[in-house]
């Protein structure tokens, strides 16, 4: 079987396609600079024009965009939402043009859509979308994948949370002042984290792919959301270190601008689809997932 990827050189993708290849699956990854990439038995780097010379593609997966880390100027702002949104068009006019349409194409998003709140329970039940910068973007990147919908492709929105690996994601920003034995609760420490582990992460879009059951938005995260205080007293556990050294909110406004909300703000999503569908989680709870990472967590 054929999978045509975009993202395939970052974090997830990397992740993804080595699991897919161990599977003795084709992966044709899109990238602007294929030059820089060794093709393989079961890898294929492309760009978007050489795309239409490929082999019957049986599945599609997105997660291509720009990264959220970084000074949210209003330029940063525009390439978080622009990335995301051309390069989903790029994807959904490559399939209109296909004469064997993929059976499956998993849309990158994320749970930014819910917008923040320290009291709500957020599932894919959850229709009404928040009104903050990211839920903006996400609303507009998922209306742009749903084109595929109307191609008759079974279109899977991922929705995902905090993604904890160690050679790339959030965590090893997240765990730098720990490290640095200045680790604890980041402002008042109630805001949830919604999480989830890498491995996790590349068995659900796989699950997705396969299951034919699955179609919309999909919470990609664990099931066991943890608030800031607790997550990052389990990290500061697990490398060792002491946490006494909570960091001021104002301090991270100062410092990171606009972006702050994804530190100082969060959103508990349960990922009901996956569980009602059958998904078991190798890490469905933050001690499994950092011990697992590195090392005991007390």
């Amino acid at each position: 079987m054929n999978y045509l990827i975009t993202g395939g050189t970052g974090f997830v993708g990397k992740k993804l396609i080595q699991k897919l290849t161990s599977l003795n699956l084709n992966c044709y990854i899109l990238t602007r600079t294929p030059e820089k990439y060794s093709n393989t038995e079961l890898t294929t780097y492309i760009t978007f024009e050489e795309a239409f010379e490929m082999p019957r593609i049986d599945g599609v997966i997105n997660l291509a965009g720009e990264s959220l880390f970084g000074y949210w100027t209003k330029k940063k702002k525009e390439m978080i939402k622009t990335s995301r949104i051309e390069t989903t068009q790029k994807l959904i006019n490559l399939m209109k043009q296909m004469d064997h349409k993929p059976e499956v194409f998993i849309s990158g998003s994320a749970v930014g859509y819910y917008g923040i709140s320290d009291e709500k329970i957020f599932t894919e039940e959850t229709k009404k979308p928040g009104e903050d910068f990211l839920a903006d973007v996400v609303v507009a990147w998922e209306n742009t994948a749903k084109q595929a919908e109307e191609i008759d492709i079974r279109t899977v929105y991922a929705r995902f949370g905090v993604i904890l690996g160690k050679d790339g994601g959030a965590l090893p920003l997240m765990s730098l002042p720990t490290k640095l034995f200045i680790g604890g609760r980041v402002g008042k420490g109630e805001q949830w984290t919604s999480w989830i582990h890498i491995n996790d992460v590349v068995d659900l879009i796989i699950f997705a792919v396969q299951n034919k059951n699955i179609s919309g938005a999909l919470n990609v995260t664990a099931p066991n959301p943890t608030r800031n205080k607790e997550f990052n007293q389990k990290l500061a556990n697990s490398l060792h270190r002491p946490y006494w050294f909570p960091t001021p909110g104002l301090l991270i406004r100062i410092a990171t601008g606009e972006m702050s909300q994804l530190v100082l703000k969060g959103q508990y999503v349960v990922p009901n689809k996956a569980l009602e569908n059958g998904f078991e989680f190798s890490y469905p709870t933050l001690d499994s997932a950092l011990h697992q990472l590195f090392g005991r967590v007390n």
